[in-house]
């Protein structure tokens, strides 16, 4: 590892991760503002001195600065939910997270055969068509999803966490060639975090590799969650006639989606009144339940991660193990699995190079 190899490109994705300007950085790491730009723009290049002090600064081990340039998906291709609350600074921040889950799946595919991606592109579609699309390739007919994450972990669509401001970053999604990736707000509740998912899912199929933004785009997202979510003929056959809020409490377990999700989508399909809906909306507000969601899921987990990890325990493999091969700190790691995971950590000795592929066999477990 010689000061020539210093990579610029790894040093900006460090200082976006962590959500600093180049003048945070200088104050943070005792240099100055200058040399911080001219190492990323690599007109200079660092001491191991300086270098050493960048990584204290950053929280990235000094191999890290030294590896191949990052893979970062264009902020054009890129389907934010929220965007409009977004700093730039949280969008970068997601989008160098985002990063470092690439290499974290690179890893994984290298050891692991993972599903493989089954999305068309479905541009052409209504969201109401493109959900019922979907439904039907994926075999769940009109039936309510147990687990959205299982399921779409299950058909290749790889799913990690964000911690990062979660408060103004729900959700976001992108392509990586035929790969998708989504990225959730795990810290929301389980009911939000699974419209979340399928709403990046209307995004994925619908504006493949980006394309027009904007408030209407985001309506589409919204209507593929709602359709695919809680399907017509279902909601037709199990939802409450004239409902009260109680009665909307007790009938959303069912699609398990939040109590305003569902009484909007009763409205949409004109099943109650503008009158009735908006009164519901009220007390919905009233309540506290835009924000406490009543009668409450379990947030959801990944079985394929889960899966992974297990396996490499049992390889004598650590998460530990896993951040040093990758050269960022256990802490990212985490970050990226937060509340995908059990609480407990995955244990575990030193990596074996000579262990063979494994394949994991996901199952999608919607409701029977």
């Amino acid at each position: 590892m010689y000061r020539k190899d210093f990579n610029p490109k790894r040093l900006t994705l460090a200082r976006e991760k962590r959500g600093l300007t180049k003048v945070k950085l200088s104050k943070t790491a005792g240099l100055t503002t200058r040399s911080i730009t001219g190492y990323e723009t690599g007109e200079t290049v660092p001491t191991i001195e300086n270098i050493a002090a960048l990584s204290t600064a950053l929280s990235f081990p000094p191999k890290f600065f030294f590896a191949d340039d990052p893979e970062l998906p264009s902020v054009d291709t890129v389907s934010f939910r929220s965007l409009k609350s977004m700093t730039a600074s949280q969008r970068d921040s997601a989008i160098a997270a985002s990063a470092l889950a690439i290499e974290l799946i690179e890893w994984i595919e290298n050891r692991f055969s993972l599903p493989p991606c089954k999305l068309i592109d479905l541009r052409d579609y209504t969201p109401e068509n493109a959900a019922g699309v979907i439904r039907s390739q994926w075999g769940i007919g009109e039936r309510p999803i147990n687990n959205s994450i299982h399921l779409l972990e299950s058909h290749g669509i790889r799913i990690f966490s964000l911690v990062e401001d979660c408060r103004q970053v729900d959700a976001f999604s992108f392509w990586r060639g035929n790969a998708p990736f989504i990225f959730l707000n795990t810290l929301k509740s389980g009911e939000r975090s699974r419209y979340d998912a399928m709403h990046e899912l209307g995004h994925l199929v619908l504006h493949k590799h980006g394309g027009p933004r904007g408030r209407t785009v985001e309506q589409e997202a919204d209507r593929f969650a709602a359709s695919i979510l809680m399907p017509h003929g279902d909601i037709i056959a199990h939802a409450p006639v004239y409902p009260t809020l109680n009665a909307l409490i007790s009938a959303k377990t069912r699609w398990i989606v939040a109590v305003s999700a569902l009484n909007h989508r009763l409205h949409s399909l004109g099943l109650i009144t503008d009158w009735h809906y908006r009164t519901l909306c009220i007390q919905i507000s009233e309540s506290g339940y835009r924000i406490n969601e009543p009668n409450g899921c379990p947030r959801e987990t990944s079985q394929l991660l889960q899966k992974v990890f297990a396996s490499l325990k049992e390889e004598g493999i650590s998460k530990a193990d896993v951040a040093n091969e990758l050269h960022i700190s256990l802490e990212d790691i985490d970050s990226l699995v937060f509340g995908l995971l059990p609480l407990s950590r995955i244990t575990g000795g030193n990596h074996n190079s000579d262990r063979t592929r494994s394949h994991l066999s996901l199952v999608s477990n919607s409701k029977k």
